[in-house]
């Protein structure tokens, strides 16, 4: 399973993130997608896991849960926008870790991209940092990796410049 892995985009998927993403078998997106039709826009482009974020409105909330916890090609997977990162979780997130106790730990919302080995509840945690323009971040990022009978490895950066693209309209 080859994984790309967004989050705040914020009404933007551009044609950089296509390009790093195309490659991959399905997009996780760990909320903050901007609107639906941006949504709509990356589940078109490839089968897409997500969770809404704190600036998605009721109709990506619709669509999408606040948590997501599935396997992962044998890595049970826990996906929530806000979650925070090891020594530092977010109370909610954390909550949710000690229920389901994940291998992998996925979240975003600090547009702060981490990658970091929780030795207390032996997890990975991933944070993409943001993969749109709107923010105080320098870079947009994203993260692509595979998943083989669980297993992760071959994990990869995107960064491209934070520069104005014009954002996704909204079809309502």
């Amino acid at each position: 399973m080859y994984v790309g892995l967004i989050s705040d985009t914020h009404c933007v998927f551009d044609d950089r993130l296509r390009e790093f993403l195309q490659p991959v078998d399905e997009v996780w997106h760990a909320g903050d997608f901007g609107n639906v039709a941006t949504r709509d826009i990356i589940a078109d482009f490839k089968p897409l896991k997500g969770v809404y974020g704190n600036c998605d409105n009721y109709c990506v909330r619709q669509v999408h849960p606040e948590f997501l916890c599935f396997d992962a090609d044998g890595i049970k997977t826990l996906m929530i926008h806000i979650g925070g990162y090891p020594g530092h979780y977010d109370h909610r997130a954390l909550q949710l870790i000690s229920l389901y106790e994940p291998k992998l730990f996925v979240c975003g919302h600090s547009h702060i991209l981490k990658v970091m080995y929780d030795k207390t509840y032996g997890m990975m945690d991933l944070n993409p940092g943001a993969a749109g323009v709107l923010g105080f971040h320098e870079v947009r990022t994203a993260l692509r990796f595979r998943i083989d009978n669980g297993k992760m490895h071959d994990m990869e950066v995107g960064q491209w410049p934070r520069t104005f693209i014009e954002p996704i309209e909204d079809k309502i």
